[in-house]
């Protein structure tokens, strides 16, 4: 936080260059200039530059240009404000902060509201004390929340580490933290329950931003409490009437299209259609892996979908600017070009494509025709995070079976999948009992998904049934990514491939790998708590790729199965779900039986 002293050195430079007297170190010239502020789109603007700030913007800015002063012509292309994602788990692209940086600069993104909960869960304050250190050394804004639900819901599962309101204080209090995470315990909002309330209440003394996590789609008393607790946006939303009741609530309505996450175009009718104020809209990604990063793009994606899915330019551009510094009460700095702002510019050509040609931020050129012109800090990881995995044993296929003592026919509680969407679906299942086991039903799409406890060595597996993923081989799948406690999760046809893909991860310290007739023919290395890698996103994409493609070569044909694997341990969204204590129905927040 800067003095008044520095502040007064900063001002009067800026004042000094915007009069004449002093010379910018930058401009551009004769852009279009979307002024998200005013709502309108202006020709023929120069922007000046004073070291990271805006000095002034008009439409001659020859009185700034000095015998130094660099110049860029912008020859009528758009001049956009740096493109800012209002939520985002860096940890879910499978790369550091600083990796993840890299990849979404050049795609427009100058800055980030991260809530590292992954990491959290895993490492505990000084997993998040470690994004922090990383957030500062990064050339775009890194805003960090510190995350509120460690474990995400005590009484369904059991994390490796805690965080309680006295270390949520903490946490608050450091320079660089904004807000309080999306706070996941809803039912224990909903139930006025005591700790849950007083981490609450430390995010509100110390005046910061309270982020929301509704999944229910029950819009009545239960929706109406949680609202009451002070959850100040949410993107849990999935529904065009759910985003018209949190915006009605006094909720931000962040709407999310991440790599499996499509949330955007239901959500935004509450505007397109029935014409709500667009400046309560956020957009946002939450989960987007590496592939998606590199291939797809990042907030240039968001922006680039809604607007071909019928919100006007300039409101989209909104939704991912202005609006979102607004809420998180940063808009003196960032989210908009005007004066005194940090210069965070992006230049398209054209607005509906929303190809970016040219990124600035911190008043610095950093990238041009998506090549990265600056250099970036080194950033690594002490070793002692990297000895995450703790397996009690040796796996083998027994620690997967599904003992019955039934003949012939029984009937189990089955997790569904839900293509693109977060939620899953409470099925149940006729299932044959052979020998005293009930095995996989291909015919059925029923696979097998097991949850191996990886933190403190206890030899717990767990083992349900799962529909959706179109397995028709002997294959397992296995992650140590699997929100959010992130033990070690399997899906699989075949037992003794899924004991050989749990065995590899803990061998090589965390990751995702795909094993199929007993060979491994994917793998992705994850060290850093068994959640992020420390290699280029470029690198964990192809990896991914290989993951993706081997999920292809099984016969699954999700979208992105293998997010979808990693949420199946999500113990605070509906409807199903496998903890460490068993089979969870996150409605009822209570563990049952697999078989009925």
């Amino acid at each position: 936080m800067k003095h008044s002293k520095e502040w007064a050195k900063i001002t009067s430079k800026l004042v000094d260059v915007a009069a004449g007297r002093a010379p910018a170190d930058l401009v551009l010239r004769g852009g279009r200039w979307v002024c998200v502020q005013s709502g309108e789109i202006i020709n023929d603007t120069d922007v000046a530059i004073k070291g990271e700030r805006i000095a002034f913007v008009g439409p001659d800015a020859s009185h700034t240009i000095g015998s130094k002063t660099r110049v860029i012509e912008a020859q009528g292309r758009y001049m956009v404000p740096g493109l800012l994602d209002g939520h985002v788990h860096i940890e879910s692209s499978m790369v550091t902060v600083t990796e993840f940086v890299r990849a979404v600069m050049p795609r427009g993104t100058t800055g980030v509201f991260i809530d590292p909960h992954e990491i959290a869960n895993v490492l505990g304050l000084q997993g998040v004390a470690l994004m922090v250190k990383e957030a500062e050394e990064q050339p775009i804004h890194v805003w960090v929340q510190a995350p509120s639900c460690v474990p995400s819901a005590a009484d369904l599962e059991t994390s490796r580490e805690v965080l309680g309101p006295k270390q949520i204080k903490k946490a608050l209090s450091w320079p660089g933290v904004i807000g309080l995470g999306e706070m996941m315990d809803y039912e224990g909002v909903i139930a006025s329950k005591k700790e849950t309330l007083a981490k609450l209440a430390a995010t509100r003394a110390a005046g910061k931003v309270i982020g929301g996590h509704y999944p229910s789609l029950d819009l009545g008393r239960p929706f109406h409490a949680y609202a009451a607790g002070g959850a100040e946006d949410d993107h849990e939303g999935t529904t065009h009437e759910g985003a018209i009741q949190r915006a009605r609530q006094g909720m931000k309505v962040m709407m999310r299209l991440g790599s499996a996450w499509h949330d955007v175009e239901t959500q935004m009718r509450a505007v397109t259609e029935s014409g709500l104020d667009p400046r309560h809209f956020i957009l946002a990604t939450d989960d987007s892996h590496a592939g998606t990063l590199v291939h797809d793009g990042h907030m240039d994606r968001v922006v680039r979908f809604a607007i071909q899915h019928g919100l006007d330019p300039i409101v989209a551009i909104q939704m991912a600017t202005l609006n979102t510094a607004e809420h998180f009460g940063v808009a003196r700095e960032v989210g908009q070009i005007a004066p005194g702002r940090f210069a965070d510019v992006v230049l398209v050509r054209d607005l509906r494509e929303f190809e970016v040609e040219m990124v600035l931020a911190r008043g610095k050129v950093v990238s041009e025709d998506s090549k990265l012109l600056v250099k970036m800090r080194s950033h690594s990881y002490p070793r002692s995070v990297k000895s995450s995995v703790n397996l009690a044993r040796p796996l083998t296929a027994e620690d997967f079976v599904v003992p019955s003592s039934g003949k012939g026919k029984v009937k189990a509680n089955v997790i569904g999948v839900i293509e693109n969407q977060a939620p899953t679906q409470h099925l149940q299942r006729v299932l044959a009992s052979l020998d005293g086991k009930v095995p996989v039903d291909l015919v059925q799409d029923v696979a097998k998904v097991a949850l191996v406890e990886r933190h403190h060595g206890t030899g717990e597996v767990q083992v349900g049934f799962v529909h959706g993923f179109g397995l028709n081989v002997a294959c397992a799948f296995a992650s140590t990514v699997a929100h959010d406690s992130h033990h070690l999760i399997v899906v699989g046809t075949d037992e003794a491939n899924m004991a050989i893909a749990a065995n590899e991860l803990a061998e090589v310290g965390g990751g995702q790998i795909a094993v199929r007739d007993g060979e491994v023919i994917a793998l992705i290395e994850l060290p850093i708590a068994g959640l992020m890698s420390d290699e280029p996103a470029a690198t964990v994409a192809e990896k991914m790729e290989s993951i993706l493609e081997a999920f292809r070569s099984c016969g699954c044909t999700l979208n992105n199965a293998n997010m979808q694997l990693s949420l199946l341990a999500l113990v605070v969204i509906p409807e199903l779900r496998i903890s460490d204590k068993g089979i969870i129905n996150v409605t009822r927040g209570e563990v049952i039986p697999l078989l009925v």
